[in-house]
């Protein structure tokens, strides 16, 4: 063997039995890792109060992008049990700073929530990280996360003040607890608008509350022409007229007059303006409407 081939098997063993020696040193039980333990593994039980909170709100803004298991989501999100972010964290002075904006500019967008609120995030997430198993297993006995932390009376309260004008607990709401018994995908639903699934549509996309009409008035006249929205972009509207067919009109600017009317509105525009805890209300009064 040549000089330099049995300087390098000489380190390789070198490197494997410093390994060894590190592995057999850490005392049993504790989360492993070649050199040394996992970092932010050895923590104290995080209050059971706060990791249910953060369970829900965990539920509602990052399952998306992160998995129901941490794992990554249908969304892109980063697998959390790999984190080693995540797995530094001990006071959310890793994950906090994460979720109000610290990395927008890696494509981490910040989510509006309350310092508390993303404290409570962070205790779940630090939760589920000590439990998991060797290579970045999801945990073996974690319990789904519930979205029912809410308090329906002051979901009744909200509901009262901003829906009313469009829903009714004894007309199209009614029952809705027993029709969508799954309450995550009941605020889903309602969050949506009544839309469900990826591709927004429901059981109920096709109802008079959920079309989208345009209303097209002629640049030379005659009178507007209103219909089901098939399409519009910066140079052609397309619509639905009442016997079936489909009719186009040419776009120039503002011309013709284009009126979107999108019976979704002001679900959009609530997205805005409700928070969590408002989300979370909401939901747990309609899951009282048996």
């Amino acid at each position: 063997m040549s000089n330099l081939k049995y300087r390098i098997a000489f380190n390789l063993a070198l490197i494997v039995a410093t390994s060894t020696i590190v592995w057999a040193q850490q005392p049993p039980g504790q989360p492993r890792r070649q050199g040394g333990f996992v970092p932010g593994q050895q923590r104290a039980a995080e209050d059971p109060v706060k990791v249910a909170k953060g369970k829900g709100i965990y539920g509602i803004s990052c399952r998306g992008c992160h998995g129901a298991d941490l794992r990554g989501g249908d969304m892109g999100g980063p697998n959390l049990l790999r984190s080693q972010l995540s797995l530094s964290d001990r006071e959310g002075e890793k994950i906090v700073p994460v979720i109000q904006g610290s990395l927008q500019s890696g494509g981490m967008p910040a989510i509006p929530m309350s310092p508390e609120d993303a404290h409570a995030v962070a205790a779940y997430v630090r939760t589920v990280l000590s439990t998991i198993g060797g290579q970045g297993k999801p945990p073996s006995s974690q319990e789904p996360p519930t979205i029912l932390v809410g308090n329906a009376a002051a979901g009744k309260v909200y509901f009262e003040a901003k829906c009313v004008s469009c829903h009714s607990t004894t007309g199209d709401l009614k029952g809705i607890a027993t029709r969508i018994k799954d309450p995550k995908l009941l605020q889903n639903t309602w969050v949506a608008g009544g839309r469900t699934g990826r591709g927004g549509g429901s059981a109920a996309s096709d109802s008079p509350r959920r079309i989208v009409t345009v209303t097209v008035t002629p640049v030379k006249g005659g009178a507007p022409v209103t219909g089901r929205l098939l399409r519009i972009d910066d140079f052609v509207v397309t619509l639905e007229l009442a016997d079936g067919s489909a009719k186009s009109f040419r776009r120039d600017g503002d011309l013709p007059k284009v009126v979107v009317n999108d019976p979704l509105t002001p679900h959009r525009e609530l997205l805005s303006v409700y928070t969590d805890k408002d989300v979370h209300n909401v939901t747990a009064y309609l899951v009282t409407l048996q």
